[in-house]
């Protein structure tokens, strides 16, 4: 049986779909999924073009409502940022293990496009960090892998 895990965040447009497709991108026999508490319309094209530039492509994206996913069951529910994690709904669903791997909210970032996009590719770096550990030691298990 897969593994099943899903990122929530508020607007599922920034970090949640760069973890997921980090997560699908360790390891294709994982079932992730990323949604949000107050999904936004678009993913972020700053969280698109900081991915491509790891060779991960999450254009075909869309943010999700939690909502569609309360009843199911998962190993592993991860909030990744505190708005969601204070927020995060009752799942009906079996959860395993909830987890907080928090990074700040690149959307937030002003200035040139180069600043920006300078702020996306740290917290994609941070949330490629995190998600490995994450991978490596709760879902693999093996901290020295």
């Amino acid at each position: 049986m897969k593994t099943s895990v899903l990122i929530l965040c508020t607007g599922n447009s920034c970090r949640s779909q760069m973890a997921e497709g980090f997560l699908r991108s360790f390891d294709l026999d994982l079932e992730v999924y990323s949604a949000g508490t107050e999904p936004s319309g678009t993913v972020h094209p700053m969280a698109i073009k900081a991915m491509a530039e790891e060779g991960i492509d999450i254009s075909g994206a869309r943010p999700k409502s939690v909502d569609g996913f309360l009843s199911r069951p998962f190993d592993f529910v991860v909030t990744v940022c505190d708005g969601a994690r204070e927020s995060c709904p009752v799942f009906t669903g079996k959860v395993g293990k909830r987890l907080h791997i928090g990074f700040e909210d690149p959307a937030m970032a002003s200035g040139t496009e180069a600043e920006v996009l300078k702020v996306f590719r740290s917290v994609r770096d941070l949330i490629k960090e995190g998600f490995g550990e994450f991978y490596r030691n709760d879902i693999k298990g093996d901290p020295h892998e």
